[in-house]
């Protein structure tokens, strides 16, 4: 917005001598014309005319706002515009009085109050107030947040799905300054693109115990760019319950569930056999099933190696890994891997289990001779990345940097 008055000619003001004599009980002022100044302002209607006048015509929110001078002896000395909720428009005044021009987008689909302060050829004021709205857009990006609302393991990522791709790194940029994310306790989290339609937001490390978790976007309206504009996106609110931490240790055989930092229970478990280990890393808990009927074709085994109910299964992965009841396995639970990836326990362990974990808790696999889990394509294991290459799937943070030496190796957080 220019919103510093400016005076395009001097103007003569008069002085005026007051004479004051004894006993003559009046005073005597000099004569002149009226301060132009002090007069009403006039309607300048005819004297400007902005980039959204005329027939019902809506201002174009791809184009800059222009408002101009149209007679040579008016000037404008002032504009304001301002959006419905009363922030300004930013723009610049030609040193001449003759032109204005906005040096911000404008938003589509928006209402907008622009006051205009002209001077004529003798110095008086003149005022023009125009209400006018931009056109509608005609695409919109629309942003989802996930996952739904409710109270979620320390290790949930958020999630942002756009409706449309977008793999232009400035309008990358729009986007994602536009997308907030707010904890309380407060905690530092950076963005990263996936890819074309879908961003994750986590700390560099794990969620504090106990967070309020609240995402907004202020994308509605803001021009994108290749003429797309941001849509609607409903807010999120979410909570982070006590840290819960499953560590499993493929090698001896048992796992460690910790609170808080604090060990509650170690159970035995059995992992994956030689030729279906189970992932190492950590793993985010996607989903709860008490019961899931479980098929050695789902694996690639044929069709009658074995078909069966399993119970008080927690999911890990996308391609069905779990952590359930194994009560055909209890001889080997401590002491011997032989499950076909996923972590069986007894049917006691798995129902406390079952009942302790929330989902977004993490499961952290160790010591298997398994693949890595992958970031992003099986669930959620976007706490593999370290942090520096974290930052680096960012639009806005990749060429910044805070990374520390203990980010040259494979992000693991404190168990």
């Amino acid at each position: 917005m220019s919103h510093t008055p400016r005076s395009l000619r001097s103007r003569a003001v008069l002085t005026c001598a007051l004479l004051v004599a004894p006993l003559i009980a009046g005073l005597s002022g000099c004569g002149g014309s009226p301060d132009p100044l002090s007069a009403k302002p006039y309607d300048a209607a005819d004297q400007i005319s902005f980039s959204g006048d005329g027939d019902g015509r809506k201002a174009n929110p791809d184009k800059p706002l222009e408002v101009t001078a149209k007679d040579d002896d008016s000037r404008i000395t002032d504009v304001t515009a301002t959006d419905a909720a009363g922030r300004y428009v930013r723009g610049e005044l030609t040193d001449d009085g003759r032109h204005w021009r906005s040096t911000v987008p404008l938003a589509a689909g928006a209402h907008y109050t622009l006051k205009v302060s002209t001077e004529d050829g003798g110095g008086a004021p003149g005022r023009r107030t125009v209400d006018f709205t931009t056109s509608s857009a005609h695409r919109l990006l629309k942003v989802t947040f996930g996952p739904k609302a409710g109270e979620y393991g320390v290790g949930q990522p958020i999630t942002a799905k756009l409706s449309r791709p977008v793999k232009d790194p400035s309008a990358r940029a729009v986007i994602e300054r536009a997308l907030k994310v707010d904890a309380r306790p407060a905690v530092e989290g950076v963005w990263h693109w996936v890819n074309s339609r879908n961003l994750h937001y986590r700390p560099q490390e794990y969620w504090p115990a106990h967070a309020t978790i609240t995402v907004h976007s202020n994308l509605k309206g803001i021009r994108i760019g290749g003429g797309l504009y941001g849509g609607e996106a409903k807010s999120l609110r979410l909570t982070t319950g006590d840290r819960l931490e499953a560590l499993t240790d493929s090698g001896t055989h048992q796992m460690t569930v910790k609170r808080n930092g604090v060990p509650i229970r170690t159970i035995p478990i059995t992992t994956g056999m030689p030729g279906f280990d189970t992932r190492n890393g950590i793993k985010v808990i996607l989903a709860k099933e008490s019961a899931v009927r479980m098929t050695g074709a789902s694996i690639g085994l044929g069709a009658g190696s074995y078909d069966l109910m399993v119970y008080w299964a927690a999911r890990v992965t996308k391609s069905g890994e779990y952590v359930h009841a194994a009560p055909w396995s209890t001889g080997s639970q401590g002491y011997a891997n032989v499950s076909h990836g996923c972590t069986g326990m007894s049917t006691a362990n798995a129902q406390w289990f079952f009942n302790t974990v929330r989902l977004g808790d993490i499961v952290q696999v160790m010591h298997s001779n398994g693949d890595d889990m992958a970031t992003f394509d099986n669930g959620y294991g976007d706490w593999n990345m370290a942090w520096a290459d974290w930052r680096k799937g960012s639009a806005v943070a990749s060429g910044q940097s805070d990374a520390t030496p203990a980010d040259s190796a494979r992000l693991r957080p404190q168990v």
